[in-house]
C-alpha cells in the first residue's frame, strides 16, 4: 500500500479523508502535533526538549521532529502504508525526509493534493462544530456530518462549539497564507512525478472515491 502525504488547504477534509482511509486500508496515521503531545505527556528526553521549547514560544526544530517521525514509522501498524499528516511544511523538510526514506529504505509513495474552491472552504469552514472533549468535527450544514441531534456529539454527548478561528476573516488570511506557503511544495513533488490532484466534492463519498483510486492505480 502506498504511503500517504496530504497537501489539503484548510477545510478542503483531510481529517474526514484521512479517517475513511485508515478505516479501508488499515494505514496508520501520523500526526506531528500529536507525536509531540504523547512524547511531552511521556516525559521522554526529546518531549522535555519539546516543551522548553514551545514554553519558550519557540519552533520545535525539523530535527527533533524528524527523530518523531523516524521512530513512528517503523512502528508495525506503519508496515502496510501511513498517512503523514502535517508535515512536510517546507522544502527544507521534505529534503531532510527524502534523506530519512533512503536511510530507513522506505519508499515515499504518493503526495495528494486536495483542491478545493475557496468558496466551498469557506463555507465548510464558518459551519463546522467541534466536540470539546473527543474532537470529532461536524458541520451544521451538511446532510453528511450534521450531527444527529443539534449542537449535540454522536459519539460522546458533549456540547458542540465553534472554533474562534473558524470566522470567515480569519479563516481568508489562513487559507491564502496556506496556498501561499504550500506551493513550493506542490512544485517539488509535482517535479518529482509523485503529486497527484483530487477534487474536494459536496459528498466526503465522492472525495473518497478519487482517492481510493490514486492509491490503487
Amino acid at each position: 500500500m502506498k504511503n500517504i502525504i496530504f497537501l489539503a488547504p484548510p477545510a478542503a477534509g483531510k481529517g474526514t479523508l484521512s479517517e475513511m482511509l485508515q478505516e479501508k486500508y488499515g494505514y496508520g496515521h501520523i500526526s506531528t502535533g500529536d507525536l509531540l503531545r504523547e512524547e511531552v505527556k511521556k516525559g521522554t528526553d526529546l518531549g522535555k526538549e519539546a516543551e522548553g521549547l514551545m514554553k519558550a514560544g519557540k519552533y520545535v526544530p525539523d530535527e527533533l521532529i524528524l527523530k518523531l517521525i523516524k521512530n513512528r514509522i517503523v512502528k508495525p501498524d506503519c508496515d502496510n502504508g501511513y498517512i503523514l499528516d502535517g508535515f512536510p511544511r517546507t522544502i527544507v523538510q521534505a529534503e531532510k525526509y527524502d534523506e530519512l526514506l533512503k536511510e530507513l529504505n522506505k519508499d515515499l509513495g504518493v503526495v495528494i493534493y486536495i483542491e478545493i474552491d475557496k468558496e466551498m472552504a469557506i463555507k465548510r469552514a464558518c459551519s463546522r462544530i467541534t466536540c470539546p472533549k473527543c474532537g470529532r468535527i461536524f458541520n451544521k450544514y451538511s446532510n453528511e456530518m450534521k450531527p444527529k441531534k443539534e449542537g449535540i456529539c454522536d459519539d460522546c454527548g458533549e456540547k458542540l462549539i465553534q472554533r474562534a478561528d473558524d470566522s470567515e476573516e480569519t479563516f481568508n488570511k489562513r487559507f491564502d497564507e496556506y496556498i501561499e506557503k504550500t506551493m513550493p511544495l506542490y512544485d517539488y513533488y509535482n517535479e518529482k512525478g509523485v503529486l497527484r490532484k483530487i477534487k474536494a466534492y459536496e459528498s466526503k463519498y465522492d472525495t473518497f472515491d478519487e482517492a481510493v483510486k490514486v492509491i490503487e492505480e
